[in-house]
């Protein structure tokens, strides 16, 4: 690790010229003391850098010194493909790969091309995950990554709804979608090619065998049809709600793509009370519960009955909870009244 930081500082000044210990430290993110220390280890080494302190000082190779470590390594071309996603190389365990192949290759660059790039970083980037959410937490992407990269065969153990599956997996591809990592991977089973997410993957195991990737294996075809699978797969259960007319558009807005808008467009004609008949599809009672607890002042549910009387036990939680604090609330508001009176 130290040894790329110190030829990846070594780029920076030789694509930048004198740079200031702080901006240094900004990009190697290390400390400034890490920085100082870096440049007396290069020195010791016979590297001609100097270091000036104080204002207007920086941080400078003497003399036009070039290095000629600039050709990229296979995981550093690896990295560089991940150049705009920053976060995703750094999941993946790139991070440090990328910031030295992108060191390279500024410093491999004319001046004017140099500062394009450069300003294409500053000005310019990526930004995965949708709002009110996080990226997963995926410890064991950078072991996944690895298979996929090698290939070669995966044991995994897999967190299914509420069971934990084993399955012997030939990995394919990853995908990043939303800010969530999904394995593409042949399966041992009749079922051949399908999505797991990486996140739900409790524990894996890289077996010596290699994988034998399909004649013709496109990662972004199988990857739709894959999604096309997971959606068939997992949302069996239907729903049957009534809902107002005119607050159609709360599915669309409330329920996941593409449930809401299906929903929506499933809307048969309103009854004499304004409302019509749709039908929502959805993974679990469990999830739906979830997923239509927003839409409870709109939504009434027809069947299956288990979430029709999920939905009214929350509700009447609900309004005994909230009784109880209008109750507290109120009584403060009341002392208040009898001051002031």
């Amino acid at each position: 690790m130290r040894a790329s930081r110190l030829l990846q500082l070594i780029l920076l000044l030789q694509a930048n010229g004198r740079t200031t210990a702080e901006r240094i430290a900004s990009e190697l993110e290390v400390s400034v003391r890490t920085v100082y220390r870096d440049v007396e280890a290069l020195s010791q080494a016979g590297v001609p850098v100097y270091a000036e302190p104080g204002h207007g000082g920086g941080i400078e190779l003497v003399g036009g010194y070039q290095t000629r470590l600039t050709g990229l390594s296979e995981p550093e071309v690896a990295a560089l493909s991940l150049a705009g996603v920053p976060g995703a190389a750094a999941q993946l365990g790139l991070g440090q790969l990328l910031g030295v192949a992108q060191a390279k290759v500024d410093a491999s660059l004319p001046p004017q091309l140099r500062r394009s790039a450069r300003l294409v970083r500053e000005r310019f980037l990526v930004d995965l995950p949708g709002w009110f959410r996080r990226a997963d937490d995926v410890p064991l992407l950078p072991a996944v990554s690895a298979a996929v990269w090698d290939g070669v065969r995966l044991d995994v153990r897999y967190r299914r709804g509420e069971r934990v599956v084993r399955r012997r997996l030939d990995p394919l591809g990853l995908v990043l979608k939303g800010g969530t990592w999904y394995l593409v991977a042949g399966a041992r089973r009749p079922d051949g090619v399908r999505s797991y997410r990486v996140d739900r993957l409790q524990a894996v195991a890289p077996r010596s065998e290699r994988v034998a990737r399909p004649d013709g294996f496109d990662l972004a075809r199988a990857w739709a049809e894959a999604g096309r699978s997971f959606a068939r797969d997992l949302q069996r259960l239907e729903v049957r709600a009534l809902i107002a007319a005119d607050r159609l558009g709360r599915l669309r807005a409330v329920l996941p793509d593409p449930a809401g808008a299906d929903a929506a467009a499933s809307a048969g004609p309103a009854g004499s009370d304004g409302r019509c008949e749709v039908l929502i599809r959805s993974e679990s009672v469990d999830v739906a519960h979830d997923e239509l607890l927003p839409l409870a002042a709109d939504v009434e549910v027809l069947e299956p009955r288990e979430l029709r009387e999920r939905l009214a036990a929350t509700g009447r939680l609900l309004a005994v909870r909230h009784g109880a604090a209008t109750g507290r609330a109120g009584r403060p508001g009341a002392r208040g009244a009898q001051m002031a009176g």
